[in-house]
């Protein structure tokens, strides 16, 4: 039998972090021998054994701390593909950034008013997801629960990707498994990017606001919490437009930037004499990387797998066998809508981009992963949450009958379905 390998060392002085990437089917694991330290703003617990499995990780000491790094199956260099200590870090200014938004909600909670709507922007891969993990669970640590809304299909932090969802975070984000996420309001794109149905986009978008104001409006902590959002990273053109959308539907006072200079001075302009909405621009850290648009998929396949299997492969989903006719499929859209100007005079656009039509062709949904909404009336698929998910495994057209897989055994949730263009192969 082979010995384990020895384990690393990691010494770390205050105000400095250790970045690591774990290479993709390898894992290791990680301890807080003494000191200070913190994943993504979650304390660490001195002595307790953490497994990071293919992440990026960034481990950060406001005090010094030593850490140790232990190879599972081999030697820790083996597991690892990229390691070192920086002392530049953004970690100061987030810092600042959370006081400010801490003074807020203590002012909200005193005064009966609206605790800070954040928004965090920037381009794809300039590090959003993460500085949203650090306000949160630097604003758990003052016992505040923000609500973590997610504008982005194309990973998903709250649910599978193709998705907007909302979520209050009452505890710290875990750093094996992520986003705490029990009770979720989901909403089902459809695709991973807003691009092909913009018009459906707006919808969930309108749709999630006017609910957690509601929510909002019923109870007095979760006022003054507030909301963290976390934008899609295009900031161009039609995607310019749809974040002006959400900041106003959202009613979001502090606007977050994260290293684009034009979008920070594009805002600035359109806030410019608005007392009641600041716009920060924040540095981008240096341990954040561009990803390549395969690397993205990857991650994508892999969000949907986890949400089936669990990150640590220890769930049991369930293959179920169903007649073709048992599954009341639909999916929104039929094209886009023409522009008035481009019809005839009284004409009336034949297409509309929120419309559900029923899906009759079973080939087409061979590998996609459908939504399992809340709705009871095919006219109530726009604006229902979504329950869950199941992946199509195979399509039998001779027998006319349909496996999928689900979280677990048993009827669906619900009746209806909305299928969209996200395809994967679970293995």
């Amino acid at each position: 039998m082979q010995a384990q390998a020895a384990p690393r060392r990691e010494v770390l002085q205050k105000e400095t972090e250790l970045r690591l990437e774990v290479k993709e089917n390898h894992s290791l694991t990680l301890k807080l021998v003494k000191g200070q330290a913190e994943i993504f703003g979650t304390d660490l617990l001195e002595q307790q054994i953490y497994t990071l499995r293919a992440q990026k990780i960034a481990v950060f000491t406001w005090e010094g701390c030593e850490l140790q790094l232990q190879g599972i199956r081999e030697p820790v260099e083996d597991a690892i593909e990229v390691i070192y200590e920086s002392g530049d870090t953004p970690m100061r200014e987030y810092a600042n950034v959370h006081d400010l938004l801490q003074k807020r909600r203590a002012a909200a909670l005193t005064h009966g008013s609206e605790g800070p709507r954040t928004m965090v922007l920037g381009q794809t891969d300039v590090g959003k997801s993460t500085l949203c993990k650090i306000l949160l669970n630097y604003a758990i640590r003052k016992d505040c629960a923000p609500t973590m809304i997610d504008l982005d299909p194309g990973q998903g932090s709250i649910a599978p990707p193709a998705c907007v969802g909302a979520t209050p975070v009452e505890g710290p984000i875990d750093v094996e498994e992520g986003l705490p996420v029990e009770m979720p309001l989901v909403y089902f794109a459809g695709n991973v990017s807003p691009d092909p149905n913009p018009q459906l986009y707006r919808h969930h978008v309108e749709c999630m606001a006017a609910l957690l104001d509601k929510r909002a409006q019923s109870n007095l902590q979760v006022r003054a919490a507030g909301m963290m959002i976390n934008s899609m990273g295009w900031i161009d053109g039609l995607g310019y437009e749809l974040i002006l959308h959400a900041l106003n539907t959202f009613r979001v006072d502090f606007v977050l930037v994260i290293g684009q200079d034009r979008l920070y001075s594009q805002l600035g302009s359109i806030f410019r004499g608005n007392q009641s909405v600041s716009v920060i621009k924040l540095t981008r850290s240096g341990g954040v990387v561009n990803r390549p648009r395969e690397l993205r998929k990857s991650s994508r396949d892999q969000r949907i797998r986890e949400y089936f299997y669990g990150p640590r492969n220890d769930l049991q989903p369930s293959l179920v066998t169903v007649p073709f006719a048992n599954l009341r499929v639909f999916r929104v859209g039929s094209g886009f809508a023409a522009p008035r100007s481009a019809l005839p005079i009284g004409g009336q656009s034949v297409s509309n981009p929120l419309k559900v039509t029923p899906v009759t062709s079973m080939n087409d949904l061979m590998h996609m992963l459908i939504a399992v909404s809340h709705a009871q009336q095919p006219d109530q698929l726009l604006s229902a949450n979504i329950a869950g998910f199941i992946w199509i495994s195979s399509v039998d057209p001779v027998q006319q009958v349909v496996t999928y897989l689900a979280p677990c055994a048993g009827d669906l949730p619900a009746p209806f379905l909305l299928a969209g263009t996200v395809k994967t192969f679970l293995r």
